[in-house]
C-alpha cells in the first residue's frame, strides 16, 4: 500500500470536529496522514511540532479561520502541492503565489452552495406568499381573518430574478425549475447561450430588476460589484417587490435600502449586512418590511459535514492520480459569490 501523503489541518481548531466529525474523519485519514490535534490556527506560531508539520505537509486541509498562505508561510511549506479548503471562498487565504508555485487549489463552494441555495428556495416561496408580513399582522391582531381569498400573493407566475450564475445561484436556478415560476438571469460572465443551457433568459441588470417580483443577489463582492444594488436599481423594481440577499452585504447600499423600506413600497430578506453584524440602532431590526436572519444560510449544523465530504473526496482523487473535482484557478476568484 502506497504511504499516505502528510496533511496539516489549517482552521480554526474548534472547527474540526464539526467539519470532520468521527465518520467523515475516518474517510479522510483513509487518504492522508492527519492528526486532529495539531492544527495550525497561525502560522507564526513558534510550536516546534507545528513548525515541523508545515514542513512536511504535502496537503494543507483548509477552513474558516485558516491565516492567510503568503509567500513566508509557503517558503516554511516546500512539500506543499495541494490545497483543500473546506469551506466557501478562498479569497481570506488564498494569495497568487499558490498558483505560481503549481499548488493545486480545492474549494467546498459547491457543497456549501446546496444550503444557502435551499435558504433562498425556502425565502422565494414563503415571500411569495407574503408570510412575514401576514404572520406580523397575526401577531398584533390576534385575529384570523377569516377564509376569504388573499388578493396579490401567490407563487403561480411570479417572476424571480437571479442576480449572478455564481455555484449558489446555479444552484438555486436549479431548485426553481419545479416550480411555476418565470426565472431570468443577468451575469456579465454568461452569453445567452450560456443562459438558454440553464433554461433561463439572460437580462441586463436593469431590466432584470424591472421585471422581477423576487429578486435574489448570488454575485460575488469585488471593488466593481460594491453597492451593485444602489438607489438607481433599488429605484428600478416593481412596487411590492422583494429583495433576498444571502451573498455579501456590501453588494447592496444599506442607506439607499432603507429609504426604500421605510416607504413602505419594497420588502426585503436580508441574511448578510453591511456591516455585519449590524449596529444595535439599525432601523433595519424594526422595520416592518425588512426580514434579518444573522448570516445561516450556507453551512451550519449537520451541513458542516458535508464540507468534510467534499475534502475527503478531493483527498481520495488526489491519492488516485485524478483531477480534482472542485478544482479552481487564479480567475476564479473574481466569480466566487
Amino acid at each position: 500500500m502506497p504511504q499516505r501523503p502528510y496533511a496539516l489541518f489549517a482552521m480554526s481548531a474548534d472547527n474540526v470536529p464539526q467539519v470532520f466529525p468521527p465518520e467523515v474523519l475516518a474517510r479522510l485519514r483513509e487518504s492522508v496522514d492527519i492528526d486532529p490535534a495539531l492544527v495550525a490556527e497561525d502560522f507564526t506560531d513558534p510550536d516546534p511540532r507545528l513548525r515541523d508539520a508545515l514542513a512536511r505537509a504535502e496537503i494543507l486541509v483548509t477552513g474558516w479561520g485558516c491565516p492567510r498562505l503568503d509567500p513566508a508561510v509557503l517558503d516554511a511549506a516546500p512539500k506543499l502541492r495541494a490545497v483543500l479548503h473546506s469551506a466557501g471562498s478562498v479569497k481570506s487565504l488564498a494569495t497568487p503565489e499558490l498558483w505560481r508555485r503549481g499548488v493545486a487549489v480545492s474549494s467546498a463552494a459547491v457543497a456549501n452552495a446546496v444550503p444557502v441555495a435551499e435558504y433562498t428556495l425556502a425565502m422565494i416561496l414563503l415571500a411569495g406568499k407574503d408570510l412575514f408580513a401576514a404572520r406580523d399582522r397575526l401577531r398584533t391582531e390576534r385575529a384570523f381573518p377569516g377564509w376569504g381569498l388573499v388578493p396579490g400573493i401567490g407563487n403561480h407566475g411570479r417572476r424571480v430574478g437571479v442576480i449572478g450564475a455564481s455555484r449558489i445561484g446555479r444552484r438555486v436556478i436549479e431548485l426553481l425549475r419545479p416550480f411555476d415560476l418565470r426565472v431570468s438571469l443577468t451575469d456579465p460572465y454568461v452569453d445567452e447561450a450560456g443562459a438558454a443551457g440553464l433554461g433561463v433568459p439572460l437580462l441586463g441588470l436593469d431590466d432584470l430588476l424591472r421585471t422581477s417580483d423576487v429578486v435574489t443577489i448570488h454575485a460575488p463582492e469585488t471593488p466593481r460589484t460594491r453597492h451593485l444594488v444602489g438607489p438607481r436599481e433599488l429605484a428600478l423594481m416593481p412596487d411590492g417587490a422583494v429583495l433576498i440577499n444571502t451573498a455579501r452585504g456590501g453588494l447592496l447600499d444599506h442607506d439607499a435600502l432603507i429609504a426604500e423600506l421605510r416607504t413602505g413600497r419594497l420588502s426585503a430578506i436580508l441574511d448578510v449586512t453591511d456591516p455585519e453584524p449590524l449596529p444595535t440602532d439599525s432601523p433595519l431590526y424594526d422595520l416592518p418590511n425588512a426580514f434579518i436572519t444573522p448570516h445561516l444560510a450556507g453551512s451550519q449544523g449537520n451541513e458542516v459535514a458535508r464540507l468534510g465530504l467534499a475534502v475527503a473526496g478531493e483527498a481520495e482523487r488526489l491519492g488516485g492520480g485524478q483531477p480534482l473535482a472542485y478544482g479552481i484557478v487564479q480567475s476564479d476568484l473574481e466569480r466566487m459569490a
